[in-house]
């Protein structure tokens, strides 16, 4: 009997509808990709057999081509636990996306570094750019 005791997990669940969008690209070169020198890892990452080093989340992440901030908070949850995990993330706060940040940049930029409060109209005019 195999032993997968995070085969349950989001990172391996992640995994296995991240590899399947990436074909044709094989396992073994996303492997080789992140720097793995053994291509079984990401079998035994994907079944849940092991749990992702979480110094291996960027070069993973752009071997997989997903945002690593993602990917960082999925292997959080594998390496400490679910709740362990939100409590990093409450207290060091979420890892935010390369695009995320790109919009943060804008804020500043078009605030002059102003540290605006979020109000009822800018919360209304952010919506309205995405339609809600």
């Amino acid at each position: 009997m195999t032993i997968k005791p995070h085969k349950d997990t989001a990172l391996a669940k992640f995994l296995q509808v991240r590899i399947l969008e990436l074909k044709p690209k094989t396992q073994a070169e996303i492997a080789h990709e992140a720097g793995f020198l053994n291509a079984n890892v990401l079998s035994m990452l994907r079944s849940g057999s092991t749990k992702l080093p979480l110094d291996r989340v960027p070069a993973l992440a752009l071997a997989l081509d997903c945002d690593p901030a993602r990917l960082l908070r999925l292997a959080l949850g594998q390496a400490v636990g679910d709740t362990a995990a939100t409590a990093i993330v409450e207290i060091m706060g979420t890892p935010i996306s390369a695009n995320e940040r790109a919009w943060i940049e804008e804020i500043r930029s078009a605030t002059e570094d102003s540290d605006p409060l979020v109000t009822a109209r800018s919360r209304t005019a952010l919506r309205g750019i995405f339609g809600k």
